[in-house]
């Protein structure tokens, strides 16, 4: 896509945001027509959302388990920018009121301690010496209530893939066998699901393999110090009422967030 329409697009996709209007599937000449049309307009998107919300200090990487790529009709995994003013810490409050549509997805969270050089295979292997840290973290996402029957990936992922901040708990730097590490989400101390870290791409690290392989191909690669949430364990919670909600990885500790 040419500058000039990946900008137009962005500037639209801000509009919609700035007064809170229901996602929708990007309309010509605005509508991404491939994968690398979609990702040409996050990135100018992004660009727009860096003044308020800061530099980029990471990824997320959406629909890496079967359940998720089932709810939203799609059969591949995504990708979208962390930005640093939208890293919270575990205990953060966030509210309802500041968002389309709140949604909360459960994730192994990873951190990088050096780059990622290219020209090397990505798989789980060779990613798994440059990683440092791993964390239970919840993904917020903000859908604005999207009509999952129509929904479009491609205008899904120029949306910068729906991710409105992350909230961490604090990074491990030891991790027991992340394909069999149960997590556990509850909702005011009640049990609301789980999973494992083998549904997302069958371990995080096979997740984290898929980002570099999508970077490289667009110049791009991961750097020492970025996050990448990995991926959800299960479906994604849409709050609709003030209440408290954990995340809790055996031997890796909980993540906490307060919606009000």
């Amino acid at each position: 896509m040419d500058e000039l329409a990946a900008r137009r697009a962005a500037e639209t996709l801000l509009a919609a945001h700035q007064a809170n209007v229901q996602f929708k599937t990007l309309a010509p000449p605005d509508r991404p027509a491939t994968v690398a049309d979609a990702y040409d307009i996050q990135q100018r998107f992004v660009t727009l959302l860096r003044g308020t919300h800061g530099d980029a200090v990471g990824y997320k990487v959406g629909l890496t388990s079967a359940a998720m790529q089932t709810f939203c009709g799609i059969d591949h995994p995504i990708a979208g920018v962390v930005l640093a003013k939208r890293v919270m810490q575990s205990g953060a409050t966030v509210r309802r009121a500041d968002y389309g549509r709140l949604g909360l997805e459960f994730e192994i969270a990873v951190r990088l301690k050096s780059d990622v050089p290219a020209g090397t295979p990505f798989t789980a292997e060779t990613i798994a010496p440059h990683i440092d840290g791993v964390c239970a973290a919840i993904e917020i996402v903000d859908d604005r209530s999207a009509d999952y029957a129509g929904l479009d990936v491609l205008s899904l992922v120029a949306d910068n893939s729906w991710n409105a901040g992350i909230v961490l708990s604090e990074f491990s730097a030891t991790w027991p066998d992340l394909a069999d590490v149960p997590g556990r989400a509850s909702k005011d101390g009640v049990a609301i699901g789980e999973g494992h870290g083998r549904d997302i791409l069958g371990h995080p690290f096979n997740s984290v393999a898929w980002l570099a392989t999508q970077l490289a191909a667009r110049g791009a690669g991961l750097k020492a110090g970025e996050v990448v949430m990995t991926g959800a364990v299960m479906k994604t919670v849409f709050p609709d009422a003030e209440a408290s909600y954990r995340f809790e990885l055996d031997g890796l500790g909980s993540v906490e967030v307060q919606v009000l």
